[in-house]
């Protein structure tokens, strides 16, 4: 129905299709304010465990089925997301959406501003779903977990995407109990993947800023930030280009708080 990097121009005419199921991550203001037509609201808070200090991690099965209920999810349905902030959490639901198995998804490329700017329809009026009662499996192929991020250290097919900023990557800005990188970890911020030109659409050069750090192709990629969120986007954008891709759903908020786990500055 749409390719997994959707533009705003390939989502218009399927409006209000029964088969496409639109999910708005943005901040509660902003979708109350104005939301493309249909969209459902998912909490952020709704994707993460929020137990600390991995507050990033899956939630767990009663939880996520209770999401998924709520939203009216059936296995038939094409599902986009959005956001408003650049793709992290519309990334972060395309990777739940990969722990559960389903692949007929979407991200809108640039989110709502991108929608705002190509003038598409908003809306303010909230659209209700018939709960479903889905039965959930998780493919634990594409999370990462701390021990699987550990025996990658010795393995030279394999690299780290550090999602968050150089300041956290150096060292000098600390949110956990330690402070720096994963040994060998290559850092590209999120933000420096998106174009600021283009209403934060994924960089067109992505491909060949990856190549020249190392993330290339012929790797298995681990992905994370802190918490997961912003590593969203960095999974996306690997699995659009067709990298092996997982996300280290502990991150560094697990990573960085374990006095045993190997840290560089």
């Amino acid at each position: 129905m749409l390719p997994l990097i959707a533009e705003p121009a390939e989502l218009i005419p399927l409006l209000g299709h029964d088969k496409l199921l639109i999910i708005d991550l943005c901040r509660q203001e902003n979708f109350n304010r104005a939301h493309i037509p249909g969209a459902v609201h998912v909490e952020p808070a709704e994707l993460v465990s929020g137990t600390k200090p991995a507050t990033g991690k899956l939630p767990d099965s009663e939880r996520l089925h209770a999401l998924f209920s709520r939203i009216g999810y059936t296995p038939d349905l094409h599902i986009l997301a959005y956001d408003d902030e650049g793709g992290g959490w519309a990334g972060r639901f395309i990777w739940t959406l990969d722990v559960i198995g389903h692949s007929q998804a979407s991200a809108l490329n640039g989110g709502l501003l991108a929608w705002v700017d190509a003038r598409g329809p908003l809306s303010n009026e909230l659209t209700g779903r018939e709960p479903t009662n889905p039965v959930l499996t998780i493919d634990r192929s594409v999370i990462a977990e701390k021990e699987d991020v550990l025996a990658s250290l010795n393995d030279e097919n394999t690299v780290i995407w550090d999602a968050r900023s150089a300041e956290e990557y150096a060292g000098i800005r600390r949110v956990s109990d330690r402070a720096g990188h994963i040994p060998g970890a290559i850092n590209l911020d999120w933000q420096l993947a998106m174009d600021q030109n283009r209403q934060l659409r994924i960089r067109a050069d992505i491909a060949d800023v990856l190549n020249q750090l190392g993330i290339t192709p012929d790797k298995k990629v681990i992905t994370h930030c802190q918490s997961h969120h912003r590593s969203g986007l960095t999974y996306l954008i690997g699995k659009s280009l067709g990298y092996d891709i997982r996300g280290y759903h502990g991150s560094w908020s697990e990573w960085g708080n374990d006095p045993d786990t190997p840290v560089e500055i």
